[in-house]
Order: C-alpha cells, then sequence, then structure tokens
C-alpha cells in the first residue's frame, strides 16, 4: 500500500515548508514534484489525489505548501511569483540531496506557470507537465481587480480569495507584470504535456494554446473534456495521472527497470543496484536466497527492504538462537524456543564503560534474549553465556580483514 509521509525543507527564503512524499508500494520508477494551484494548498483534491494515482505506476510524488499557505512557515503578503520559483528549486535541491532529483515536473493552475519558470534550472527534470496553467502569471491579477486601485495607492490591500481573506502587495503585482513565461517555455527543453478543460471558467483554453504554441518540441496536449478547473472529481485525476506516467516513460523511464537478479555461488554473496530508487539493492546469498536492502525513506531510501545495519542485526540474532539451540540440544536442556531482540546506535566513546576507544563515537547493538521452557536461573545465566559465543558475535568482536579488489 502507498505511504503518505510528512516532511519538510527550508524554502527560498529561509522558512520551514511543510511537505508530503507519496511512496509507492514497492520500487520506485521514478520521483516527481507537484506545485498546487494559486492560494490552494498540498493536500487539495488534484495533488493528492493525482500524486496516489501516480504512486500506482510506481513514481513517487513531493507536494508541499508555498511560503505562507498551509503549513508552510511565512507570510503570505511577503511572497509573489518569483518566490514560488524559487521554493520548487529549494524542493528539487532538497530531493536532490535526500532522495533522488525530480524527472518530472507538475503544476496545477498558477502552479503550471512556476513549473515551466523552474523548469530550466532543474536538469534532471526531462518532462514537464501543466494543468489548467495561465500563460502568464499576470492572469491571476482578476482574482483581486477590484482592489486594486486600493493596493497601487495604499501599498496593500485585503482581498477574498477561494472564501479567504489574503493581503496583497504592490510587489506581487510588479513581479507578476514583470515574467516573461513566453521565454521560460522557449528555453527550457524539456518534454512538455498540457492539460486543459475548454470549459475551464478560471483559466481559459487560450492559456493552453499559448503554451503549447511558446513551447518547442517534443510537445502534447491533452483535453480533458468536462472536467473543472480544479479537476475535482477523482475520475479526471486519475486520468491525469495514468496519461503523465504512459507519456513520461517515453522521457524518463518510469517503467521499473527489470534488472536480472544477481547470481552467486556456493559460498559467496553478490550484492547488485537494483535501478529502482537511490539505494535498493538485490542481494543472492549461497546462489539460491535472493534479498533486497535498502534505506528508509527519510534517508533517501524507499524502503523496500531492511537497510544494510538491519541485516547485521539479523545475522548475529540468527546466529545467535542457532548457537543457543546447539548448545540445548548436546546438553539436553529443554529449550523451547529462544528468541532474540536487537538494537543498535551510535553513541559517544565516553558513554560506553566496557569499550577501548575514549574519543568519537562507537557502534552500539544492544541484544535482548528471550528463553522459553522450563529452565532454572542457574541454566538461563549459562544460555547467556553460551549466546556471546556465537560465530558472528566473535567475528564482531575480532580483528576483521576486508581486501577489496576490482575486477577486471
Amino acid at each position: 500500500m502507498a505511504t503518505s509521509t510528512k516532511i519538510d525543507f527550508p524554502g527560498s527564503t529561509g522558512e520551514t515548508l511543510a511537505a508530503r512524499l507519496d511512496m509507492p508500494d514497492g520500487p520506485v520508477s521514478a520521483y516527481a514534484l507537484f506545485a498546487h494551484c494559486f492560494t490552494c494548498t498540498k493536500d487539495v483534491f488534484a495533488a493528492s489525489r493525482i500524486a496516489r494515482a501516480l504512486n500506482d505506476h510506481g513514481i513517487a510524488v513531493l507536494r508541499f505548501d508555498f511560503t505562507g499557505l498551509g503549513a508552510s512557515e511565512g507570510e503570505f503578503a511577503n511572497t509573489n511569483f518569483s518566490s514560488n520559483v524559487g521554493d520548487l528549486i529549494a524542493a528539487t535541491e532538497f530531493m536532490r540531496a535526500k532522495m533522488e532529483a525530480p524527472k518530472i515536473l507538475i503544476g496545477h493552475s498558477l502552479g503550471g506557470a512556476a513549473v515551466l519558470a523552474a523548469a530550466r534550472h532543474v536538469p534532471e527534470a526531462q518532462a514537464v507537465c501543466t494543468i489548467g496553467a495561465p500563460a502568464s502569471p499576470a492572469h491571476v491579477a482578476h482574482h483581486f481587480q477590484t482592489a486594486r486601485e486600493e493596493i497601487e495607492q495604499t501599498g496593500e490591500a485585503e482581498v477574498l480569495l477561494v472564501g479567504r481573506p489574503f493581503k496583497i502587495k504592490t510587489q506581487f503585482l510588479d513581479d507578476i507584470e514583470e515574467q516573461n513565461l513566453a521565454e521560460a517555455i522557449g528555453t527550457m527543453r524539456k518534454a512538455l504535456l498540457v492539460f486543459h478543460a475548454p470549459l475551464d471558467q478560471t483559466v481559459g483554453i487560450e492559456n493552453a494554446t499559448q503554451i503549447f504554441l511558446a513551447a518547442k518540441h517534443p510537445k502534447s496536449f491533452v483535453s480533458l473534456d468536462d472536467a473543472d478547473h480544479m479537476v475535482s472529481r477523482r475520475q479526471d485525476a486519475v486520468y491525469v495521472a495514468d496519461v503523465i506516467a504512459a507519456w513520461a516513460d517515453r522521457y524518463v523511464g518510469t517503467k521499473p527497470e527489470n534488472r536480472p537478479m544477481p547470481v552467486s555461488q556456493p559460498g559467496t554473496v553478490v550484492v547488485q543496484e537494483a535501478g529502482q530508487g537511490r539505494f535498493a539493492n538485490d542481494i543472492s546469498v549461497d546462489g539460491k536466497f535472493p534479498l533486497r536492502a535498502d534505506e528508509p525513506v527519510n534517508y533517501g531510501g524507499t524502503d523496500t527492504g531492511p537497510t544494510p545495519y538491519g541485516f547485521l542485526l539479523a545475522a548475529l540474532g540468527a546466529c545467535t538462537t542457532m548457537t543457543l539451540r546447539m548448545y540445548a540440544q548436546r546438553k539436553k536442556i529443554p529449550l523451547e524456543r529462544a528468541q532474540v531482540t536487537l538494537r543498535h546506535e551510535k553513541i559517544h566513546a565516553e558513554d560506553c564503560e566496557n569499550c577501548e576507544t575514549e574519543s568519537g563515537k562507537v557502534d552500539h547493538i544492544e541484544r535482548e534474549v528471550e528463553l522459553v521452557g522450563d529452565l532454572d536461573d542457574e541454566t538461563r545465566q549459562r544460555l547467556l553465556e553460551i549466546a556471546d559465543k556465537c560465530p558472528v558475535h566473535r567475528t564482531l568482536h575480532s580483528e576483521v580483514n576486508v581486501e577489496t579488489s576490482l575486477k577486471e
């Protein structure tokens, strides 16, 4: 089942921006960045539904609230179109550092205009999609046309947008008037997909025509027929996502790469990158045990398998119970079941009483052994001593020589 994780990152002006990372249930074939509509939030129906539908195609989606909106910090009155573009670039920098830069940029309404302006600053992005986007940021000025005179005379005015009051300043009007979106579209050098509803009452269909004509090939247009501007019907959002996934595969390869599993021989382990997400690895043990290693989402992985330290703890735990079982059978001890719970962390050396290292950090493994059976206290203590004698435990405590070579 797809998961949605709350995260945050610094925006273009330093405020913390609230975001959601929607991850598919399985390998990630590509990352997408979604920009919401004017005065909307990341949780608007179009954003959340399209993200979930893209997850079904293996595409992970980051959607966030622009500065001053939703759960993000900052004052909306101090933002403008340029700051929105800056927030989008900040989001791509965060994704590049923590997971993977987006290959697909998607923008709804004014968010569509913003991704068109930001696209040339995201070299990894190969596909750009707009949904009901205006051909110029200045288009939003019609929302507060009756207050324009007050804004120009006094420097600001409070206007009602989507039933909520927002403060609009002169700098906002100046900024949207200065934008040259046609130039940005013509020079972005990305594949473009334009979605627009012919009956859109908020942003007219002529805007789609202007965007399409300004773009260089490859470019495509898809009519949303009787959909509304907010893409509020679920079937319309799913349709948009399905088309994006099929179209983007031509440019960014959204279908998971079918790499063959690594092949190992008895007594060897082969590990190779899975080609899905940033850290996923396929593992073959002794030529017959396929495994998957990965990292959690908050470390930039796709959470499709245990971490390397997870495997290390598993090896120690399995070795412990096997050693206890062998000893119990040899000594005819009525041990019914052994269970081991392990945890790993880095601790400061000065906090470790039994460590030879005196500075810096050391690895600390906490191992809790549960013994089930008709056992007296003396037998339990003896079994606990035996737990420390398992081969993996001894390996971790002895000198280990790892010889690394480069395969021809």
